[in-house]
């Protein structure tokens, strides 16, 4: 049997779509998740080398279990790191939490700090700018940003890479 060509690979995947969503939906509890998957799929099909796929149905499966996989990992380590962060964050004396409010020099530090980083934020690209603004300060996830603003994840996270890293380097 000869290995299916781009084409018969896209065939199949858009023969397969509404299938993947359904199967992806059923193991992630959630549809937007499925659909954001699937496209990931999508996008690793266009990298993927025609001749090195033997089945492109089975293709399709493995490679979104894969990345299944890979974001459950992702967000269990992003979960532990989360849980051990509040757990530094609460002071306390003995069994009684003590307010951890900062004092009044350091909370004028920070809004000062935040006021920079503000000017400095409307200095990057507007798609940038936006989609910074809708991960990081309306707590959109990168799906729901990249849904947002017609993009794909992966642009998001490179957007937000880029806000972070000239942010970053700026306050330096």
């Amino acid at each position: 049997m000869a290995p299916p060509d781009r084409p018969a690979l896209l065939s199949t995947y858009l023969a397969r779509r509404p299938d993947l969503i359904r199967f992806f939906t059923a193991r992630l509890k959630s549809s937007a998740a499925a659909e954001d998957l699937v496209q990931e799929i999508y996008l690793r099909l266009q990298r993927a080398d025609p001749g090195a796929v033997r089945d492109p149905t089975a293709f399709l499966y493995r490679t979104g279990w894969n990345l299944m996989l890979d974001q459950l990992r992702q967000q269990r380590r992003g979960a532990a790191r989360d849980a051990a962060w509040s757990g530094l964050e609460v002071v306390g004396a003995g069994e009684v939490a003590l307010d951890p409010a900062p004092l009044a020099d350091a909370a004028l530090e920070a809004n000062d700090r935040l006021r920079r980083l503000l000017i400095r934020l409307d200095t990057l690209p507007a798609q940038t700018q936006r989609a910074f603004r809708l991960h990081k300060f309306d707590g959109l996830s990168h799906a729901e940003t990249a849904a947002r603003l017609g993009i794909s994840r992966s642009a998001v996270e490179k957007h937000i890479s880029a806000a972070l890293k000239q942010l970053v380097e700026d306050d330096r």
